[in-house]
């Protein structure tokens, strides 16, 4: 099987990133699969705008994974399918273990029974913890402080041991903040519920919300407000294909950051989206939510020196224009 026919299996393929991977693996010419169990993905993305074949199913249906790797070329497989809310995962950690690491546990045996050697990971810079310098680079202490972040530490550590012991060959991500959408509009950010600063702030310029929350403004940054790394999706999803093809050549178990090396903080996001919508987007300012970390930006040094990765939106202006194209086109403009 030539490498540029091979087929990926890309799970979690319905959602945010996941779809943004599978658009960037058709431009280089893979074939796609798609597992998605739906619960928070879009069929009609798969379906209707990405046009890959869609297997709706989980990742801990250990049956359901030994039929697809029986009865397709899988090459490798790209997982996204976490859930990744860090508020529920300290509400409701069974969830989260039992997706985040059993699902993935069950996914790398049957990886491992059917001989499908190349796994590429997504998973968190939330990992670090708090900070201990700035910008974080991929050898940084991890410290994880939500049972979500722990679940994405426990399948790196898994992933360690596979490499030794199955010759399992990984690449992990560990994303600071994606955002933005596909240039060309096709696909964008879509949660139920949404969680992420950008979208809520476009939904608030749409006439959706009636407000955009500041949680917190005594931090110890220039305006107050916390300052984070924003990535646009597309370059994360130009990562991954970079990655795939690493492990295809041979490479080994790595990992690597996924960040822009500089940050922004909420009430620079805010008024840029003011400058891009041309709207007033009313804001109310709240106490900071526990656990934030003041600053989190990561160096992506690693990435570029080792995948040749180069992010093409780095700059938040057009982050926020593609969101924007994008959010106006699935929710309506109201005037």
């Amino acid at each position: 099987m030539s490498q540029n026919r091979s087929s990926v299996l890309v799970t979690g393929g319905a959602g945010y990133i996941g779809s943004h991977a599978v658009l960037a693996l058709k431009h280089a010419g893979y074939e796609v699969i798609v597992l998605d169990n739906l619960s928070y993905g879009h069929r009609e993305l798969v379906e209707e705008v990405l046009q890959v074949e869609l297997i709706v199913g989980d990742t801990s249906d250990r049956p359901l994974l030994d039929q697809i790797f029986a009865t397709h070329a899988i090459a490798a497989v790209m997982h996204f399918a976490a859930y990744i809310a860090v508020g529920e995962s300290v509400a409701d950690p069974a969830k989260y273990y039992r997706n985040n690491v059993v699902g993935t546990l069950t996914l790398l045996e049957a990886m491992v029974a059917a001989s499908v050697k190349q796994f590429v990971f997504s998973s968190t810079c939330a990992l670090y913890g708090v900070p201990k310098f700035i910008p974080l680079t991929e050898d940084h202490p991890q410290d994880p402080i939500s049972p979500y972040a722990t679940t994405k530490w426990m399948v790196e550590r898994i992933l360690d041991d596979f490499a030794a012991a199955y010759e399992l060959k990984s690449v992990s991500f560990r994303y600071f903040n994606a955002s933005g959408a596909d240039p060309d509009g096709l696909l964008g950010e879509d949660h139920a519920p949404e969680t992420h600063l950008i979208p809520l702030v476009l939904l608030t310029a749409l006439g959706q919300r009636q407000s955009i929350s500041i949680l917190g403004t005594d931090y110890p940054t220039p305006d107050g407000t916390c300052i984070r790394d924003y990535i646009h999706v597309a370059d994360l999803a130009q990562a991954h294909v970079l990655g795939l093809q690493y492990l295809l050549n041979g490479g080994s178990s790595a990992v690597f950051n996924l960040g822009n090396g500089s940050g922004f903080s909420v009430r620079e996001v805010i008024e840029t989206a003011r400058q891009v919508t041309g709207r007033e987007i009313p804001v109310v300012e709240r106490d900071r939510r526990p656990g934030d970390p003041p600053i989190l930006v990561g160096s992506s040094d690693k990435a570029r020196q080792v995948l040749g990765w180069q992010p093409q939106y780095a700059d938040l202006n057009q982050i926020l224009r593609h969101a924007w194209q994008w959010h106006q086109k699935r929710h309506g403009a109201k005037h």
